[in-house]
């Protein structure tokens, strides 16, 4: 796909749309300026040709009844003129009087015709004249037939000028708008360069993302520079959350793993009975079933995780029937440390979000979690709520500081757990990856009276 720059493709077209702006406000100036000044031109010529009627009056030659007066002589000299009488008797005309005229085609209406490559505008005009009004009998009328001519020239050239004015003008408010058009963008989007910049500095490697003031003083690119930090500062967590799984995961296989070779290494260092032999093995067996165990504790977690999204509401499972198979399957390790396991059903309808066989995840891992921590002759109480289930133990309680990591992969708040007692820590953090998935929650609380660990599901 080709690139292209925002600012520039809005320098672009909004001068496009002032360059359209000035055509039609050079158009519009156009045809108001021809419209004035040609009804002006109209009105001189209508003018001219009525003081030509006005300078009609007696003549002194008996052959002729009446004459021009003299005034005509101050029309312009560029302009033609012809009077007649109603006899078609000619009075007077200009000096630069042409036959090509065209004739009379419709009275008081003007006409344009060419002439010595000029344009003119005609006006055939009948007039009546009353001679001496003051003498017996009210004085003499004539009827008088006027023919002028006025050249457009002088129009045109001023047309030509005013629109010539509007142009330039235009043009030059038009190449002064960009500038200011291209400095105030180039300004205001100075944030936004700012964040791209910034965003580009971010790598698997450096995390640091810190918009500037002006950015997060932009109301539309606060939001985003937030969305932006948010995200990665999720994604750093969860980079940072797989770099330490990978890590913690080598670290368990690799302990595991160690074990069980010089449990082999010693076996076959010397001869042994057939006693030790079998205990050897038994032992490499256990460890070998603990090395199962993480493997498939990592695999639940990564299935767990591999989808985003929630699962469909109508996928349901009793909770109440699901914690009763939990508990019957835990009951002989809880007999083994003499730990009383005890029901209690708030809530016999409580239903949860979840396939049968993750919910029977969550509950074994919590109740496993509280037998393993829970001393001997102690009671755990398994409680089904509306919302969901509550598992709590009569343990030690968990260390204030440790309380915040117990969801995390491979936390163990006792570090000096035997491989015989102690798990791989992924226990909760499988809980909570399958509750999260639900938008449920799970929650934990501590005290040295015991441990309480509640799941809340959605609606």
């Amino acid at each position: 796909m080709k690139r292209h720059s925002i600012s520039r493709r809005m320098i672009a077209i909004v001068l496009v749309v002032e360059f359209a702006s000035a055509l039609a406000v050079t158009g519009l100036a156009l045809a108001h300026e021809r419209r004035i000044r040609f009804r002006a031109l109209e009105a001189t010529i209508r003018g001219h040709a009525d003081s030509l009627v006005g300078a009609v009056q007696d003549s002194d030659d008996v052959s002729t009844k009446v004459m021009l007066d003299g005034t005509q002589k101050t029309l312009p000299k560029a302009d033609l003129y012809e009077v007649r009488d109603e006899h078609g008797a000619l009075l007077g005309r200009s000096e630069r009087w042409s036959d090509e005229v065209p004739p009379e085609l419709a009275p008081d209406r003007y006409a344009e015709f060419q002439l010595n490559r000029q344009t003119y505008m005609v006006l055939h005009h009948d007039g009546v004249r009353v001679v001496d009004p003051g003498t017996t009998g009210g004085g003499q009328t004539h009827l008088l037939h006027v023919t002028y001519a006025s050249s457009e020239a002088h129009i045109r050239h001023e047309i030509a000028e005013a629109v010539s004015f509007y142009a330039l003008t235009s043009l030059a408010l038009l190449l002064a708008t960009g500038l200011i058009l291209w400095w105030l963008l180039t300004r205001e989007l100075a944030p936004v360069h700012e964040l791209a910049t910034q965003a580009t500095r971010v790598s698997v490697t450096s995390w640091e993302f810190h918009p500037s003031d002006r950015v997060m003083a932009t109301d539309e690119l606060a939001p985003l520079a937030k969305a932006l930090g948010a995200a990665l500062t999720g994604l750093e967590a969860s980079f940072t959350q797989q770099e330490r799984f990978v890590s913690d995961a080598a670290h368990e296989l690799k302990t595991a793993t160690a074990v069980v070779k010089s449990s082999l290494q010693l076996l076959s260092m010397r001869e042994r009975t057939a006693e030790e032999y079998r205990a050897g093995l038994l032992r490499s067996e256990r460890d070998c079933e603990r090395m199962e165990e993480i493997v498939a504790r990592m695999l639940a977690l990564a299935r767990v995780g591999a989808s985003a999204q929630p699962l469909p509401a109508l996928r349901t499972c009793s909770v109440v029937k699901v914690l009763r198979e939990v508990a019957e399957q835990l009951q002989p390790i809880a007999e083994v440390r003499e730990i009383a396991l005890r029901l209690e059903i708030e809530d016999r309808l409580s239903t949860a979000p979840l396939d049968a066989d993750e919910l029977r995840l969550i509950c074994s891992n919590l109740l496993l979690n509280a037998i393993q921590y829970s001393p001997n002759e102690t009671t755990i109480t398994a409680t089904v709520t509306h919302s969901g289930l509550r598992i709590a133990d009569q343990g030690h309680g968990i260390a204030p500081e440790a309380l915040p990591h117990v969801f995390e992969r491979f936390f163990r708040g006792d570090a000096s757990r035997s491989r015989e007692t102690g798990g791989a820590g992924l226990g909760l953090a499988i809980c909570k990856a399958i509750v999260d998935r639900v938008q449920g929650e799970i929650a934990i609380a501590s005290s040295s009276a015991g441990t309480t660990l509640t799941v809340r599901f959605p609606g």
